[in-house]
């Protein structure tokens, strides 16, 4: 299983950043797709995932500013990121859990300024 995320960098608050992370390795369309973030000094925390039918289910903190969808056919998930706030600042993590072992891509980094 590999997963590679992309589309981090630097941004104003109140700017936007779209993620993108591309799986190979299962059949993604059965399964539940996550993003994670970890900011400096704090654990990883849940940020957003989506299951195969389009289900999302999203942390308080991003709720109404993130959205994550899915292209079952690119095997890709997207975390699309609005109205962003310096506390976003952070590395982000796509992952996928098959049979009870996360799999984690490398993290892509989003700094956001004030």
């Amino acid at each position: 299983v590999q997963l590679q995320a992309s589309g981090g960098g630097l941004v104003q608050a109140g700017g936007s950043l779209r993620l993108s992370c591309v799986v190979s390795g299962i059949t993604f369309s059965s399964n539940v797709m996550r993003w994670h973030r970890q900011a400096p000094g704090k654990q990883r925390e849940l940020v957003a995932l989506s299951s195969g039918a389009g289900t999302t289910n999203y942390a308080d903190s991003v709720k109404g500013r993130f959205t994550i969808s899915r292209d079952n056919a690119k095997n890709t998930v997207y975390l699309q990121m609005n109205s962003l706030k310096p506390e976003d600042t952070a590395v982000y993590y796509c992952a996928v859990v098959v049979g009870f072992r996360p799999y984690w891509g490398q993290g892509t980094e989003v700094t956001v300024s004030s």
